[in-house]
């Protein structure tokens, strides 16, 4: 084997990573600095979710049988008072990652921090479940794989040009899995619709009129002619009427959203969502 290798370098000592929530962030910082050491290892512990005074004391008797060092990251005051007292009086260093860091933030905001373990994690969970709501509403947008609509949270139907889309895309921000599905009178729905909770599909409708405008400005940005069939009144009737029929099938709940802002919109179908989660 030749020299230098992980299997014959020398331990150096143990690095203890102490969090009251998972302990990436200290782990990363002190894994940073012992790569700066190239003539041994260390073994670095991970003690995640400590958020009370004996847990600290047993951490800290732990580090004080050998050769160690202790990097912490805690937002209780008092456990990093902890940390830092026992430390010292043990000969332990120790070095405190959170508490500087909150205590200048503090001083600048002026406002006082929360002092809620975990809360890094929580951001990043809800971060990821808002990039997951947007890339299953871009794939499920328009009725594009009917038979992912068992997984979402919502289900917007409407004829064209009712806002299906952008409703589907604020919700995602708001971390709601929504997809949204076209009714046509030549089209049958997909069956999936019907094995899906009434409270989870939502009717977007509006006035025949309302809708004509729409349309018809949609065709002249494209560059069609106003006179298609799309655009007619007798079209946009009739494809309402199949719209409501569809409605009272699946027993969903409907929102008329003429001349409604799409934030307006998506309040009401969350508070709809809401109060069928709640009445389950």
């Amino acid at each position: 084997m030749e020299p230098g290798t992980d299997a014959e370098q020398r331990q150096l000592g143990s690095i203890f990573i102490v969090s009251d929530s998972i302990g990436e962030t200290a782990e990363l910082v002190a894994r940073a600095a012992a790569s700066q050491f190239d003539s041994g290892r260390f073994d670095v512990r991970r003690f995640p979710f400590v958020n009370d005074a004996p847990s600290v004391t047993a951490i800290i008797e732990q580090a004080a049988a050998g050769r160690s060092a202790i990097v912490y990251t805690l937002v209780q005051p008092q456990l990093r008072s902890l940390v830092s007292d026992a430390a010292r009086k043990l000969g332990i260093p120790a070095v405190d990652i959170m508490g500087p860091v909150i205590e200048a933030i503090a001083q600048v905001s002026e406002v006082p921090p929360r002092l809620e373990p975990g809360l890094s994690r929580r951001l990043d969970e809800e971060y990821f479940r808002r990039v997951e709501a947007v890339e299953f509403a871009v794939k499920h947008d328009d009725g594009k794989q009917s038979r992912g609509l068992l997984a979402a949270d919502c289900v917007l139907l409407g004829v064209s040009r009712v806002s299906k889309t952008p409703v589907s895309m604020y919700l995602a921000h708001r971390r709601i899995k929504a997809a949204n599905l076209p009714l046509v009178p030549e089209l049958e729905p997909p069956p999936e619709l019907t094995a899906i909770p009434a409270f989870r599909l939502v009717g977007l409708t509006a006035e025949p009129q309302y809708i004509l405008e729409i349309r018809r400005q949609r065709l002249k940005v494209i560059g069609l002619k106003p006179g298609a069939d799309y655009a007619e009144l007798d079209r946009i009737t009739r494809e309402l009427d199949y719209a409501d029929s569809v409605f009272r099938s699946l027993g969903c709940k409907v929102i008329d959203v003429t001349r409604m802002a799409v934030e307006e919109t998506a309040s009401r179908i969350l508070e709809l969502l809401r109060q069928g989660e709640g009445s389950r």
